[in-house]
Formats: structure tokens, sequence, C-alpha cells
């Protein structure tokens, strides 16, 4: 009674664990996705149709997971309360259970922090297989969700405040498209294609290349040396212009 039988025929619990040994192989993206964050935005009081610093956070979070998270990542994209990591390497052999882990409670304590929240928050986590080149294409189609995420946002803010409860203002736009939801807000004097570049085209965080001037200390000259430093774009060109496409281009190592 009471002892473990580990003799033949048992099978040791480290196999019992469901997709332990499911990997992926790089590049991939890892999509993170805020979960009940609109009891969130309610709680902290946030600005609609767009809040200025809870934008500030999520590109905080970005930074973290760029630069301090031991991750990695190449890039980040983010918009709203999704954010997109885009690896050309991946940590723990390409893992994908545990890269979904960390990467989303990551997030999420850098939210916290970020926001000197008094309760937990939570993003989920999936994996996204690309190749360099179909990484512009993925980017185009999420770039495409800020712009109907954006027009929702404003439509949905406009629709409460004439009146309408959340879940009204939500049915009166069910289906409708981005062009009608345009047309709605500039008939209220509303131009959507002239809010903040942040809000419609979302937010992009990537190592750039700055030289810096040192001192050589044995030989007493001064020294140009090259470090990478985290940029954060807020105004950014659309993903399915040239522009937008050799900037991802550019990013993803696809030439």
């Amino acid at each position: 009674m009471g002892q473990t039988n580990i003799g033949a025929g048992v099978i040791p619990m480290e196999k019992r664990e469901l997709f332990s040994r499911l990997a992926a192989f790089p590049p991939v993206f890892v999509r993170l996705d805020g979960r009940s964050f609109h009891r969130l935005a309610e709680t902290l009081g946030l600005s609609r149709p767009f809040d200025g610093s809870f934008s500030t956070a999520m590109c905080g979070v970005c930074v973290a997971l760029l630069q301090d998270s031991g991750l990695a990542p190449a890039f980040a994209y983010t918009f709203s309360d999704e954010i997109s990591l885009y690896f050309d390497r991946l940590p723990f052999d390409g893992r994908v259970e545990k890269i979904d882990s960390v990467s989303a409670s990551y997030a999420a304590s850098a939210l916290t922090l970020a926001l000197r929240l008094e309760g937990p928050v939570a993003f989920d986590a999936r994996v996204i297989t690309v190749t360099p080149a179909a990484a512009a294409d993925y980017l185009v189609q999420r770039q495409r969700e800020a712009w109907r995420n954006h027009c929702n946002a404003y439509c949905q803010h406009a629709l409460v405040s004439d009146g309408m409860s959340m879940r009204e203002a939500a049915a009166a736009l069910k289906g409708m498209g981005s062009a009608a939801m345009h047309d709605m807000m500039f008939a209220r004097g509303i131009n959507l294609a002239r809010t903040p570049a942040w809000e419609r085209r979302g937010v992009l965080v990537f190592r750039v290349a700055v030289e810096k001037e040192g001192f050589n200390p044995v030989t007493g000259e001064t020294v140009t040396a090259i470090r990478r430093e985290i940029s954060v774009d807020r105004d950014l060109p659309l993903f399915s212009e040239p522009a937008g496409a050799a900037l991802i281009r550019s990013l993803a190592g696809s030439g």
C-alpha cells in the first residue's frame, strides 16, 4: 500500500503530457489576444472609443516581450488587445505548448505591471506557421482587422452615446461593413480615415540598428559602435501598399 509501481508496462508521468512533443519550425507568428478585456476597460474607466494610455501599455508589453522576456521575437504588431509576435528563431526547441504558455503569461504579467492592476488579466495564445514571404500576407490581414475593429469601436461608441445599450449597439452593427460604418460616422462629422494612425493601422515594435559614439580607454579614441534599439512606430503605412510591404520584408528577412 502507498507504493507506486514504476516497473514494466507503467507509463512515466512525463509521457502522459498532452502535446508535450508538438513542435513548430520557424518562422511563425504567435498571436496573443486579451481575454474579456471589455471588462478590464470598464474597470479602469478607459476612454472610448480608444484610450491612448492603454495603447501605450500594450506597446510597453511588446517592448518587454522583445527585450526582456528571453523569448526574443524579431518584431511585434499590436492593435486593440491583440499582439502578434514574429519569430524567425524559436525558443524551447520550438515546443508549441511552452511557447504559447510562456508568451501569454509573460504578456499578462507585463500588462498587469504596466497598468498597475489590482487583479489578474489573461491572454490566450496560438501559433500560426508562415514563410518569410507569407508574413506580409498575415500582417495585411491583421491590419485590415485593425481597421474593422477601429470602425466598429467608433460606431458602437456613437450609438451608445445616443442612448443604446452595448448589446443593442452591437446588434445594430452586426453585419455592417466597414464602408457603411465609415459613412455612418462621416454623417456625424467624423472622418474615420483621419483619426490617429495607431487607431486605424496598429503599432509595430521592432529593433533598429543605431550608431552610438563611445570612448575607448585603451587608445584614448572616440569610436563608433552599432547598437540594436527598440523602435515603436505608431504611424504605419498600409502593409498592402509598397512602402508597408517593403518594411515587413526588411523585418521578416524575405528580401
